[in-house]
């Protein structure tokens, strides 16, 4: 699919992956509107020529509404691509207690619940668009799992849960949309070099870099943006989740 002319959202597009996705999208011609919270959009580094807009993706009016604006104009929403999401740890029993029952549901209903919502509510507008080639195609989802959806680790519980629905989500959103010309593919990243490991000291980054196979590093931002863009592009790739992260299998902890 040609991404020229055609307008991209981005999800958690403020930082982390989904600013360097917006980046990526702008880049190769799209009108990219990202959405996140509204204080994340006011810490951002803004790009110039993405509109950001406020949205908090568990929130089915504002993801409305959202949408209603990116497919305002002559530029078609062809492609969405899911970046929000968050990823606090917890064990189910500690010393503290019980695993808190309202966080489990606060990250099941951020990373997979709002996954849905914007996969939803964005296929039923991608589903008016006019096709774009004779095999009826009219629009890409991209959705952000982990490897932790595969192998989570102690003290992941609540984050393997919601990114390993996202990955059991995405064969089947892709047969239940094939009929509309809509594709559903998901990546799975490793150990990325994003905001969220920003607090950690150099030390324990390069830990957890010594613990990947090949290349021996930590993933980057950039490298995920450009593996949505290729997915966007790509017209047959589809109902398949993509691991990227340097052969890395996750250990207990």
């Amino acid at each position: 699919m040609i991404l020229t002319d055609t307008t991209a959202v981005v999800t958690g597009g403020a930082s982390g992956l989904g600013a360097a996705t917006a980046a990526a999208f702008l880049e190769r011609g799209a009108r990219v509107v990202a959405f996140d919270l509204p204080a994340s959009i006011d810490a951002a580094d803004r790009l110039p020529g993405v509109k950001y807009v406020p949205v908090d993706v568990t929130d089915e009016a504002q993801v409305a509404a959202g949408l209603d604006l990116a497919t305002e104009g002559p530029r078609p929403l062809r492609t969405v691509v899911n970046c929000a999401g968050i990823g606090p740890s917890a064990r189910i029993l500690s010393k503290k207690g019980v695993h808190d029952l309202g966080l489990y549901a606060t990250v099941v209903r951020i990373n997979l619940v709002g996954t849905f919502t914007v996969l939803a509510l964005a296929a039923e507008r991608m589903a008016a668009n006019e096709p774009t080639d004779a095999t009826g195609q009219r629009g890409v989802v991209v959705n952000t799992a982990s490897i932790a959806g595969f192998e989570g680790q102690i003290g992941q519980a609540a984050y393997a849960s919601s990114k390993g629905g996202v990955i059991g989500l995405t064969l089947p959103a892709a047969r239940d949309l094939a009929q509309y010309g809509i594709r559903v593919c998901t990546i799975a990243p490793g150990i990325i070099e994003t905001p969220m490991l920003a607090t950690v000291s150099e030390e324990f980054r390069a830990g957890l870099a010594a613990g990947v196979p090949f290349p021996q590093r930590l993933g980057r931002p950039a490298e995920y943006a450009d593996l949505a863009v290729f997915i966007a592009e790509h017209d047959y790739l589809n109902g398949e989740t993509f691991r990227m992260d340097g052969a890395l299998r996750m250990a207990p902890r």
